[in-house]
């Protein structure tokens, strides 16, 4: 039998990370992420996993980012028992990270529910529960980087470094295949080269396959040291507080949050910034911040101690709900750092509600948005956005700083493969959007790989992996969505349709106006039908 790969995950799309790996002793997962993005792509997370839970034999973690394990309590849920490999780092994350989300999971199915008992409606499952998430934290199992272990018959694995986040691990799999075992790599997502707290990536190159992120495939920062991105940051927070209003900082809890939290203590130690306050609203970020100090050995690069890292008194950060809402109170010299990163959850869509309208605020976007987003269409400059079913206007000032970034960039990703070389069967580009995908592949082109070694599957291909060589991936043949819909998808036209609808009326010099409005929309439907 033939090694299979499928990409039942981050493929075609940024997030959702899962591969699953066939062989003649069994199967098994690498990730198996939670899809974020807009409702159709996360509509995915429903749906039933195109695999059965309980044939998996293993699964192993690249790192603790949601998109990246956030369906694992799902597998649980679904009969599987078998163990989670994974750093230690990413253990003691995860700890925090999958009850979060089955809070999350919980908290939005009692909501959904409510709108359905008054509508006459059955009620709906979570897609998993807290007990779902406690069961898969019980069967954890940690490696430490560079060390070869054995998760199941005929395979063997070990971690390296990738300098993402804390813990964060590119996989290294050799699978038993006849005289010559076939030798793949995970990148997971590969960090920068200048980035807080870790050294920079390191894998071993001459291998069968790689499957590689591509997240910022085709996109080049400007070159920077640790010291450049906080005298830009700086350079922000003081124009932003100079402007009169709050600082709102979509982040997400692993890590971005630490790193602007460390940043900020070093800027206002040294006399950079003076903001009245820095509220990180997130219960998780706290957390997992304490998982941060329990690490802090394997730091590099940080300017301040172990025993100062994010303990400035000018940092308050926000537990309860309450605390929460009370932030609102504030008008002006705060810096608010909220999850969820692309702003499609959590308590930071609060946060962009309330001061969004304002002129004298502005939104700092220090991290990828994915397509279809909040985050995405409030950056791409929409004068108007809908907020928990709400129009909200933009006045606020919008701002991005690429720097805090956890993704290498376009050169990095090419180096990165480039170290990896010789390969001598395929490289797979992964967890990119088409476009990303697409310049990446050109580039890699140019480093010595043909055309024929560089693949871009959808989600749900299958590609066989013989030793030396692979052909070409085999479409799947009950695709999960429509393509079309992962960068934007009908609920995103919906809200633009809504969005100017409202403004068409509100622009109407008189009812006699606004009727004709209606009616031509009315008429408009009527020959859809």
């Amino acid at each position: 039998m033939t090694v299979t790969l499928s990409f039942h995950g981050a493929a075609g799309t940024v997030t959702g990370s899962c591969y699953r790996i066939t062989h003649d002793a069994g199967t098994f997962l690498v990730d198996c992420g939670l899809f974020q993005g807009n409702k159709t792509v996360r509509a995915l997370n429903e749906k039933p996993f195109p695999f059965s839970p309980k044939d998996m034999d293993f699964v192993l973690l690249t790192h603790a980012h949601i998109d990246h394990v956030g369906l694992v309590p799902k597998l649980y849920k679904g009969g599987y028992r078998g163990p989670l490999h994974a750093t230690a780092p990413t253990l003691g994350l995860i700890e925090f990270l999958l009850p979060d989300s089955a809070s999350i999971q919980e908290s939005e199915a009692e909501r959904e529910n409510r709108k359905r008992q008054r509508q006459g409606e059955p009620p709906v499952e979570p897609l998993y529960r807290l007990k779902d998430a406690e069961l898969a934290l019980d069967h954890g199992q940690a490696h430490a980087y560079g060390e070869w272990f054995s998760p199941g018959g005929g395979v063997r694995a070990r971690f390296w470094n990738a300098g993402h986040i804390l813990g964060s691990a590119s996989i290294e799999l050799e699978i038993a295949d006849g005289e010559k075992p076939v030798r793949i790599l995970f990148s997971g997502d590969i960090g920068p080269d200048e980035k807080a707290f870790y050294l920079e990536p390191d894998s071993p190159h001459d291998l069968d396959y790689v499957v590689c992120e591509s997240t910022y495939g085709g996109r080049d920062r400007v070159d920077y040291t640790l010291e450049a991105r906080r005298s830009a940051l700086g350079e922000e927070l003081n124009a932003a507080l100079e402007r009169g209003g709050n600082v709102v900082i979509p982040a997400f809890a692993v890590e971005r949050s630490q790193e602007l939290l460390h940043d900020i203590g070093v800027l206002i130690k040294d006399g950079t910034i003076n903001p009245m306050a820095v509220f990180l609203d997130s219960p998780l970020a706290r957390r997992v911040t304490g998982v941060f100090r329990n690490f802090a050995h394997q730091f590099e690069d940080t300017e301040l101690s172990a025993e100062e890292l994010f303990a400035d008194k000018r940092f308050r950060i926000i537990e309860t709900v309450d605390e929460s809402k009370a932030i609102n109170m504030i008008h002006g010299g705060a810096i608010i750092i909220s999850a969820s990163g692309m702003c499609d959850a959590g308590r930071v869509k609060h946060h962009l509600r309330n001061n969004l309208p304002h002129h004298d605020a502005t939104v700092l976007f220090v991290g990828y948005q994915a397509k279809g987003t909040l985050g995405q269409v409030i950056q791409d400059g929409a004068d108007e956005v809908r907020i928990h079913g709400r129009e909200t206007v933009v006045r606020a000032t919008i701002r991005t700083i690429q720097n805090y970034s956890a993704h290498a960039d376009h050169g990095e990703l090419v180096a990165w493969v480039k170290a990896r070389l010789p390969v001598h069967g395929s490289v797979f580009l992964t967890h990119g959007d088409d476009e990303e995908r697409e310049a990446f592949a050109a580039a890699l082109l140019e480093v010595g790989l043909s055309s024929d070694q560089v693949i871009r599957p959808e989600l749900d291909d299958l590609v066989e992996l013989p030793a030396g060589g692979a052909g070409a991936a085999i479409p799947s043949e009950r695709p999960r969505i429509d393509p079309g819909q992962i960068a934007h998808d009908w609920h995103n036209s919906y809200a633009e349709f809504i969005i100017e609808l409202s403004h068409k009326l509100r622009e109407a010099p008189d009812d006699t106006a606004r009727q004709a409005v209606m009616d031509a929309v009315k008429d408009a439907l009527d020959e859809a039908r």
